[in-house]
């Protein structure tokens, strides 16, 4: 994520919770290594640490993100979000084999995210931002086509007749996932309170993408920039820290 991420809009009422307490897994799902650390990670290490199983599914392995050549780059970025991962408390990370920067949304990509989340059976799933504009600015092509096919595999996971094949080739019967929280967005509607540990944690996951963020020029340091994103949080949900969601029901 090379944007530099603005926070919510405060409303004129306090955000309510996020409905997370009958969740026992949660599946998080982004295009790239390093897009769940800025913010996200801090609601993934609050939920782990209450019992939570967390999962990371990445589309990429970002593999097109860093002037080296990608055969360098992917392992290199995957070993790095392996500490990050390790930093919140994540077990399970998991990496499709799309290519970075040519993500296409299609039945090919739907498919590969609701095979996973027929797998996980989470009772939440979570993604970024992935409207046109985003943290700032234009947000990037990779962002808008995985957000939107992470939607329409959420349905396609619950749905007996669409990729059929999962469940009679792989026996993975349907899921249906009970929310859909995105991350970044510019009109939240519930927030998740977090902790200062839960904050510090985060800035580890993000500090974890070193050799990333030296390619990002002018990226705040994660010490300064994560607690400016979960103050901005904690403000529309009337505490100090907190992170922003918009709430599905699916």
């Amino acid at each position: 994520m090379s944007e530099h991420t603005a926070g919510p809009a405060v409303p004129t009422v306090p955000l309510p919770p996020v409905p997370d307490a009958d969740w026992s897994r949660v599946l998080c799902i982004a295009p790239h290594p390093d897009d769940l650390e800025y913010g996200t990670s801090a609601a993934v290490a609050t939920w782990v640490r209450g019992g939570t199983e967390v999962t990371y599914l990445l589309m990429t392995s970002g593999e097109a993100g860093m002037a080296e050549p990608p055969d360098v780059v992917g392992p290199l970025r995957m070993a790095e979000q392996r500490a990050a991962c390790a930093a919140v408390g994540v077990a399970d990370l998991r990496v499709l084999d799309h290519p970075d920067g040519m993500l296409e949304y299609g039945l090919p990509l739907r498919r590969d995210i609701a095979r996973v989340i027929r797998q996980v059976r989470p009772h939440a799933v979570v993604t970024g931002n992935f409207d046109l504009e985003a943290y700032g600015g234009l947000n990037q092509a990779d962002h808008r086509a995985g957000g939107l096919a992470v939607v329409d595999a959420v349905r396609d996971a619950a749905n007996p007749w669409v990729f059929r094949e999962l469940a009679e080739d792989e026996g993975l019967g349907p899921w249906h996932a009970s929310a859909l929280l995105v991350a970044g967005h510019e009109r939240p509607t519930h927030a998740l309170p977090v902790d200062a540990e839960a904050v510090a944690a985060s800035v580890s996951s993000l500090e974890c993408h070193a050799a990333y963020l030296r390619h990002v020029t002018g990226h705040p340091a994660p010490g300064v920039m994560i607690p400016e994103i979960l103050r901005a949080g904690g403000q529309a949900a009337g505490t100090e820290y907190a992170v922003a969601f918009r709430h599905f029901g699916t």
